[in-house]
């Protein structure tokens, strides 16, 4: 049952992921023959709370209004990642989920429902930026860094910004159908469904560690991605037994000689795309994939998309 939503908000909340929530729940459209949900936005700390854009936010609804929720959402805030919670909001939250509600997280807001304990045991969603610390913060909890959203029943999490339309919109499809969660994705004017998670948003530099004993072998082969090479040929690049470089790699940059060399290829071929106007092709072969098919394949792997769409998606439909 979907029909009574809240969302509930502490001082420093984002104003985009609060209007998300707002447009797929908040607004009549009746008139298209869609559900109306009873809707409110809910304070955890007093009738006006800021936003990290400077301006307030007012409502006259407190925490109470959560006890009759299906869905509590909780959009992300400024400092979500850091602070401590009202005990009284974090108590609301368990309560929901054992009387059977769901509650569902926008970007950091998922802190919110780590604090509750509502995410132990379970996989989440989060914003690439945040992954790192929410799993050192909460180390009970299982963090996706490359989706969009994650669906635990009853906890549904996204990942930044506008995923968590993609987290709403999932949601209405699976309680109401399709054609209800299509229909309000064409008046929002958003895909009802994207390919591909936020791995294909995530900047991923070359690792920073300190190489002792492999960097120069790194440089060498950032610079000849194109070539096929073996663990026993980067081994005697590195006047070493091939178990012993193995192992150093390993130590040092914390993958395999193969990993590392088709993450910077999948790096390499991301940044022709964006970048050029180069043939599928061709960025195949400079990035050392050999066939489309190959970097196709790897792409598909590495970030959930296919080259055309990546392309699309960054350059416009006219270069893909």
């Amino acid at each position: 049952m979907l029909s009574n939503v809240a969302a509930v908000l502490l001082d420093g909340v984002h104003p985009f992921e609060l209007g998300v929530v707002c447009e797929v729940f908040g607004i009549d459209r009746s008139d298209d023959g869609l559900p109306v949900y009873d809707f409110a936005v809910v304070s955890a700390e007093g009738p006006t709370l800021g936003t990290h854009c400077g301006f307030t936010v007012s409502t006259p609804y407190g925490l109470d209004r959560l006890e009759e929720a299906d869905l509590i959402a909780v959009p992300a805030g400024e400092t979500y990642a850091e602070r401590e919670y009202p005990p009284e909001l974090l108590d609301a939250l368990r309560r929901a989920v054992d009387r059977g509600a769901r509650v569902l997280s926008v970007c950091s807001g998922v802190f919110v429902l780590a604090a509750a304990g509502l995410l132990d045991g379970r996989r989440c969603a989060v914003h690439w930026h945040h992954a790192d610390r929410l799993a050192r913060r909460y180390p009970r909890l299982t963090v996706e860094p490359d989706v969009l959203y994650v669906d635990e029943d009853p906890v549904i999490t996204s990942a930044g910004t506008a995923a968590g339309i993609d987290a709403c919109l999932h949601l209405v499809r699976k309680e109401q159908g399709p054609e209800v969660a299509n229909k309000i994705a064409r008046r929002m004017v958003v895909p009802p469904h994207r390919d591909g998670g936020q791995a294909q948003y995530i900047e991923r530099p070359l690792p920073k560690a300190p190489c002792d004993t492999v960097g120069e072998v790194l440089v060498w082969m950032e610079e000849h991605l194109d070539r096929e090479v073996t663990v026993e040929q980067l081994a005697a690049r590195a006047h070493m037994a091939p178990r012993t470089f193995a192992r150093r790699f390993q130590q040092e940059t914390g993958t395999t000689p193969y990993r590392w060399i088709l993450r910077q290829r999948v790096l390499l071929a991301q940044e022709l795309l964006e970048g050029t106007d180069e043939t599928v092709d061709a960025i195949a072969a400079r990035a050392g994939f050999g066939t489309a098919a190959a970097l196709r394949h790897q792409f598909l792997r590495a970030l959930g998309t296919t080259p055309h769409a990546y392309r699309r998606a960054f350059r416009g439909p006219a270069a893909a």
